[in-house]
């Protein structure tokens, strides 16, 4: 059957539109006033005095570990449980990634586990912190267990806008925060990312470093009415900006961020509520309240009592016409890492166990209703 229900599908409104025209006709299509007016209304929406718009999330990690001081040699905390651009950009910096198991269901870094590591590997004195899903790690508790250690923490916040943990926004609670925008994130545009702080060094190490090094906003050269070309390079820096056409389309989705938000929460309402009875099928462990939950993803494990496999039951699935994913084969099970820094899978039980069985269900904000029961009515005919 051909697929009726993709895993992702972005929702495109008028504004969108009216934006990149806006764009367009402007004559001037990289780095200006529409990327600006992105970072400000970015800045506003979650409450933090500083963003940074760059074209990735990746490069938005990379940039915050440069600025916290990540240096050749450092070690940094990151969980098994991501994407490898969580830790990728680590090993951009020459530094070392010490992975961590997560908590079961949740696929978050909990203080018990940080406090284990601590413990283990006192030297380590950075952490990347991955709001996985869209749920917010208890940042206020690992960030006691980090002043008393020296450690330096980096919210990963890709899955994670608009999100909030004990009535805080995920981006205003901590000192760096890095939010993805790609194609199938909570809000997008396309290709692009941001970096929140609150520190003003900080934010001006990432404003330079993002595009060359260069000590001002150069695209002033090209749009001022007088002459305007000087500037000077400080720092060897990289090529991360945000063109004004991806941001064009990102302040149209910010202005429906929430509203994408609520749709989501009413899609994962209903997985809770007509999936919870299928014994061999562990759904999300919350330690939030759903409406400050973002809903990226909405990921299930299938565990012991299945009658099939997790490969073989996405292949039933997508034989209905529902398309799935896999959030994540973890970065211990990589060849890259696990030969690197020899890693054991027994090292990594909560992720191992996840690894073997879980695979992630659509969640956007255009299911229906009849889409949501046809995906109910697929998994209980596969699994019960």
């Amino acid at each position: 059957m051909p697929q009726i229900i993709p895993f992702a599908k972005v929702p495109i409104g008028e504004n969108e539109r009216k934006y990149i025209k806006e764009v367009l006709d402007s004559g001037w299509l990289t780095t200006a006033g529409k990327t600006l007016e992105f970072e400000k209304s970015f800045a506003e929406y979650i409450g933090a005095r500083y963003a940074c718009a760059v074209n990735s999330c990746t490069a938005a990690l990379h940039l915050g570990l440069d600025a916290l001081g990540v240096r050749p040699g450092d070690k940094v905390f990151v969980p098994s449980m991501t994407f490898t651009a969580t830790a990728e950009v680590i090993r951009y910096l020459q530094a070392d990634p010490v992975f961590l198991d997560t908590e079961y269901r949740s696929n978050l870094i909990t203080p018990e586990i940080l406090e284990e590591a601590i413990s283990r590997h006192p030297d380590v004195r950075y952490l990347i912190v991955v709001h996985y899903g869209g749920q917010a790690v208890d940042l206020a508790a690992i960030q006691v267990l980090c002043q008393k250690h020296g450690i330096k923490i980096l919210e990963d916040a890709a899955h994670a806008f608009p999100a909030k943990r004990e009535g805080k926004m995920v981006g205003a609670m901590g000192e760096v925060c890095c939010f993805s925008f790609y194609a199938n994130k909570t809000i997008t545009t396309g290709e692009g990312g941001m970096l929140t702080t609150g520190d003003e060094e900080i934010y001006k190490r990432v404003k330079t470093m993002r595009l060359h090094g260069i000590n001002r906003d150069i695209w002033d050269r090209f749009t001022a009415q007088k002459p305007s070309w000087e500037y000077d390079v400080v720092e060897a820096g990289y090529k991360y900006n945000m063109p004004d056409l991806a941001a064009a389309i990102g302040l149209g989705q910010l202005e429906q961020a929430e509203q994408f938000r609520s749709e989501r929460q009413r899609v994962a309402e209903f997985y809770y509520d007509h999936l919870s009875d299928i014994p061999c099928l562990d759904l999300p462990l919350l330690h939030v309240h759903p409406n400050d939950h973002a809903w990226h993803l909405f990921p299930v494990v299938l565990n012991k009592l299945s009658p099939i496999s997790r490969n073989d039951c996405m292949d039933r699935l997508a034989e209905a016409g529902i398309g799935t994913s896999v959030h994540y084969k973890p970065l211990h099970q990589m060849t890259y890492y696990k030969e690197r820094y020899k890693l054991k899978p027994e090292d990594f039980p909560n992720a191992e166990r996840t690894w073997h069985g879980n695979f992630s269900l659509p969640i956007y904000p255009s299911l229906t209703n009849k889409e949501l029961r046809h995906i109910s009515e697929a998994l209980h005919q596969i699994l019960t």
